[in-house]
């Protein structure tokens, strides 16, 4: 059976998340992240679960062969038979070869690297506040507390991470591309990288996105 895939690559701060739910409606296609996938497991206390506990209580990053055999046993799920999306996988070559054992030859496959202006990732991820009590995120612009340094769920006091300073997210999009260029380039020979550009509004991102997927 032909499947539509779709893998969402892009910088922190672009969206993927936001468009990967609107895409996953949109399509009727489960949206797949790499993260969730993991922490899924890791709460059902499987054998990729456990194993991939050991390396994230460590603070190490999880094996590629392991988020990829979790990764092979989610798209086996029915949900999945007419296709899924990515998020979060591949990110580097090794990752790219890995998804390459899954994919049939029928499948429509096609990797949207959504591109935005390090100015406006930077404002999106330097707005954004956690609750330092129960976790609940907040963005000062988009989804603000009701008041000002509060938690609307808690009352808890709002942070901002440390990771999400200016400098740090600057430098965070310096490492991201300098890692992610090679599988940039892998696709786009391939033929199979349709770029969008995602630093605007949500409704202009899908319009854009529903033009390539369309048009194939």
């Amino acid at each position: 059976m032909k499947r539509n895939i779709l893998v969402l690559f892009g910088p922190p701060g672009i969206g993927k998340g936001t468009v990967g739910k609107a895409l996953s409606e949109k399509l009727n296609l489960p949206l797949i992240s790499a993260g969730d996938l993991l922490r899924s497991e890791v709460k059902e206390n499987s054998d990729i679960g456990k194993k991939a506990s050991a390396f994230m209580n460590a603070g190490s990053l999880v094996p590629d062969e392991l988020v990829f055999e979790a990764l092979k046993k989610r798209i086996t799920s029915s949900d999945a038979k007419e296709g899924f999306l990515l998020d979060g996988f591949p990110r580097n070559l090794a990752q790219a070869d890995l998804l390459d054992c899954v994919l049939d030859s029928q499948d429509h496959y096609l990797v949207l690297n959504l591109t935005g202006s390090d100015t406006v990732l930077i404002e999106r991820l330097s707005q954004r506040r956690i609750c330092a009590a129960c976790g609940a995120i907040y963005h000062l612009i988009n989804m603000p507390p009701r008041s000002e340094g509060v938690c609307d769920t808690c009352g808890g006091l709002l942070t901002q991470r440390n990771d999400d300073s200016p400098d740090v997210i600057a430098h965070r999009l310096e490492i991201f591309r300098k890692e992610t260029e090679p599988v940039i380039g892998r696709y786009r020979k391939a033929g199979t990288l349709r770029t969008v550009k995602a630093d605007a509004t949500l409704s202009e991102t899908m319009a854009q996105i529903a033009e390539i997927v369309g048009g194939n």
